[in-house]
């Protein structure tokens, strides 16, 4: 319910509805104090402003104040007067005197020495806030010259919604506001807006008011002929309700006027979108409304009400300056002429159009006239939702619920054409501002153009999926602009019959839409209380295209440059910030077939930044999909991982979920160069048993064999034991031969398969035989050798 900080700045009080108060360490985050004692809810909490002083004060529902001492952890006092719930409490300047104000309609002042009552000031209204104005403030110098210039003064607001001036000392009233900028219409009870609180701003020492309605007032004395005046600078509201309808104001289209779910309408100051003003007078909510700038100059506003009433506004005086009367229901739509700004249109819930006089108008008017009409009809079988005055202010077009819109000629308000197609009630409609057709939008989800010479449906636009509630022409007829209750504003062309843009920045239905013929700047509002200004963005985007496009050749000839110059790491880092994923697949190619390939890498990979490093696992993680660059993208990865510490990949944005990307692939990759691998191996297997490739171990062996021959010195010469081995070998085949021939024929004889093996293995018995006689010659050929040289 309260909360404050200490003059340090290093406490925090909070007082909430569980009766309770507590006291919290903003830099360590804990409860330092708890005090309890209120029997009800804490509504009101300070502390006191001496810091050698630490004192706690808090008032509750109940009607007391409580004195807290933060040293001692306890109640110094409960101070008991008020009747009802307290609302402020201020200390004074010397720090012993306490103010109390309460919805009891009575301030107190209470003397902190001996924690008594000094003097009850009956204040004749519910106060809810009470501000010490210092020696220094512009308040205090603005009545320095009053009866009572070196008296104390304090500021109090309350339900009645005015700002007085009192004798802090005293019950005498210095200032009192002559009327509340809070409007109020109404003179019922629970309809009665005021201030809720109030306080002293410490830099520009303007006095700051908040409303009930959410609405922030700042005033800023000034004196004016000997007495003081109170100037509201500011105005800004927290809550715009539900907007149901607003328009552009003024010459140059700087002001915006907008009708809420409030019997005011406010204006709004497009540059700080401030409120500048609000518009008085309706009792009941405004539907609609309309402005104009008069052949005179004069900035005006019609709006139409709840109340059955139109009334007219002047801009400059902010004043009632007409009142229509006459309608039966409530006022849905109106509509200021074109050309001539000589009338306006209204239409009602009563079903009846009415068109009115402005002649009677005059700019020195200073009390509000009786508007009178030139002509009515009854115009629909149900309420009428919109209408709109033709650019020559000869046609006037209507648009209601019961699915029609009619085209009247003007003045005397005669049927030229009922538009009949819709299926559902229409809710806006306007004139195209070059062809004669109209333009209707009802809530079957359709916008429709009309030919006004026939009353044909010239197109048809879909695309809303909800109602249509507001429809306007763009750009001399050729666009237009559309709204409805899904929320979207839709940019369409007219020639194409096609939606160019959709725009979502509302939350609820969007009732208004206001489109400046000047700026074409467009704003619309609706169910969530948000006001969005539009501005037309196509020159800009054209113009930056344009620069992108143009600084993007300069960057692409730097990277030109660099790949040039072979300064990969250079050339890498411009075709990251140019977004080129093709080029870094090309520049990475082209860095896996260097011989220096690992420090150009590193290099490169150490000049990205963590947002280059995520950008480069994503194009990684495309790259690795696909077979023709997963080596590449391996070669990618690999460097990663040899050059960069793995807490700084850890650090990646989003690294589990590109790695999760990564994995899969780079399994099945490792899998298919398994699968090539052992293929290769089984070929070389095939071959050699092919006797087309000789096993490496072989070769091996015969390395070995020769290098165990004995030396040249120590044994016979290699071409006499070669010679005489193959006179042997071809004797022994010859003797082969021979008996070969002398082999009876297969009939008179044993089987040749027998006789064959028995002579391979006589054959084989007789090479063994060989080969030992031959090792028997070599030993002691070398013994006989050793013996030689040892008797030498």
């Amino acid at each position: 319910m309260g909360m404050v900080c200490d003059a340090s700045g290093g406490l925090l009080a909070t007082a909430g509805a569980d009766r309770k108060v507590r006291v919290w360490d903003i830099d360590g985050g804990f409860c330092t104090h708890y005090f309890k004692g209120h029997k009800g809810v804490v509504t009101s909490i300070m502390f006191h402003p001496d810091p050698n002083r630490l004192l706690l004060l808090s008032g509750g529902d109940d009607g007391s104040v409580r004195i807290w001492d933060l040293r001692r952890k306890k109640c110094l006092s409960t101070l008991e007067k008020h009747q009802s719930a307290i609302t402020s409490m201020a200390i004074s300047e010397d720090g012993w005197t306490l103010l109390s104000a309460g919805r009891d309609k009575v301030l107190n002042l209470w003397n902190l020495h001996d924690y008594g009552c000094m003097t009850t000031i009956p204040m004749f209204e519910s106060l809810e806030a009470v501000c010490i104005i210092g020696p220094e403030s512009p308040f205090a110098a603005s009545l320095a010259s009053s009866t009572y210039p070196q008296t104390k003064k304090r500021i109090t607001v309350g339900e009645r919604g005015l700002v007085r001036i009192w004798s802090a000392d005293r019950a005498l009233c210095l200032f009192e506001q002559k009327a509340s900028d809070i409007t109020v219409s109404c003179d019922d009870e629970d309809s009665k807006r005021g201030f809720t609180s109030a306080l002293i701003m410490p830099t520009s020492q303007e006095l700051l008011c908040v409303t009930a309605d959410q609405q922030f007032f700042l005033y800023y004395p000034e004196e004016s002929e000997g007495s003081l005046n109170l100037v509201l600078t500011k105005r800004f509201v927290g809550h715009n309700e539900e907007i149901v309808d607003m328009k552009f104001l003024g010459a140059e289209e700087q002001f915006l006027a907008v009708s809420t779910s409030v019997e005011q309408v406010r204006v709004y100051d497009l540059t700080s979108m401030s409120c500048s003003y609000a518009l008085a007078g309706h009792t009941d909510v405004v539907l609609c409304l309309d402005t104009c700038v008069s052949s005179s100059g004069r900035t005006l506003i019609v709006t139409g009400s709840k109340d059955n009433t139109v009334r007219l506004w002047d801009c400059q005086s902010k004043a009632c300056v007409g009142v229509g009367i006459g309608h039966m229901g409530a006022v849905g739509a109106v509509a200021f002429s074109k050309k001539q700004r000589s009338f306006f249109v209204s239409g009602s819930s009563d079903r009846t159009l009415k068109v009115w006089n402005l002649d009677a108008v005059s700019d020195n008017n200073e009390e509000s006239l009786t508007l009178k009409t030139k002509a009515v009809v009854a115009a629909h079988d149900k309420d009428i939702n919109s209408l709109a005055v033709s650019p020559n202010d000869s046609l006037v077009c209507s648009g209601s619920q019961d699915r029609t819109a009619c085209i009247w000629r003007l003045p005397d308000l005669v049927s030229v054409v009922v538009l009949k197609g819709h299926k559902r009630g229409i809710w806006s409609v306007e004139f195209s501002p070059v062809d004669q057709c109209v333009m209707t939008a009802s809530g079957d989800k359709t916008i429709k153009i009309w030919a006004i010479s026939d009353g044909s449906c010239l197109r048809t636009f879909e695309g809303h999926t909800t109602s249509v509630l507001r429809a306007s022409f763009l750009t001399r007829g050729t666009q237009f602009v559309s709204c409805g209750a899904d929320g979207l504003v839709k940019l369409w062309t007219v020639k194409t019959d096609e939606c160019i843009a959709t725009y979502d920045q509302h939350e609820d239905k969007i009732w208004a839409l206001a489109v400046g013929k000047k700026t074409e700047m467009l704003a619309t509002g609706g169910g969530d209380a948000v006001i969005n200004l539009w501005h037309d963005s196509t020159a800009s985007d054209k113009e930056e295209a344009f620069r992108k496009e143009e600084e993007s050749v300069l960057r692409g000839q730097e990277l030109e440059n660099a790949l040039i110059d072979a300064d990969y790491t250079r050339a890498i880092q411009i075709a990251f910030e140019l977004r080129r994923p093709h080029k870094l697949l090309e520049l990475f190619g082209e860095l896996c077939r260097k011989r220096d390939m690992e420090d150009q890498m590193g290099k490169a990979l150490n000049a990205l930044t963590k947002e280059e490093l995520c950008l480069l696992f994503e194009y990684v993680r495309e790259w690795n999909t696909k077979p023709k660059f997963c080596r590449i993208a391996q070669f990618v990865l690999s460097g990663v991982y040899r050059t960069l510490p793995l807490t700084e990949i850890l650090q990646i944005r989003g690294i589990a979920k590109l790695l999760e990307g990564l994995i899969p692939y780079s399994e099945r990759h490792f899998s298919r160069i398994d699968r090539s691998a052992r293929s290769i191996f089984m070929l070389d297997y095939t071959l050699t048993g092919m006797s087309v490739l000789e096993p490496e171990h072989d070769e091996g062996r015969l390395e070995d064999k020769d290098a165990k021959l004995p030396n040249a010195a120590d044994s016979e010469p290699l071409s006499d034991i070669t010679s005489t081995d193959e006179e042997k070998h071809h004797d022994d085949v010859g003797k082969l031969e021979d008996k070969d021939a002398e082999l009876p024929d297969s009939a008179d004889s044993e089987p040749l398969s027998d006789i064959t093996s028995t002579d391979k293995q006589k054959h084989h018995k007789e090479l063994k035989e060989k080969n030992s006689s031959k090792k028997r010659k070599n030993k002691s050929r070398n013994g006989a050798s050793k013996k030689g040289k040892g008797g030498d």
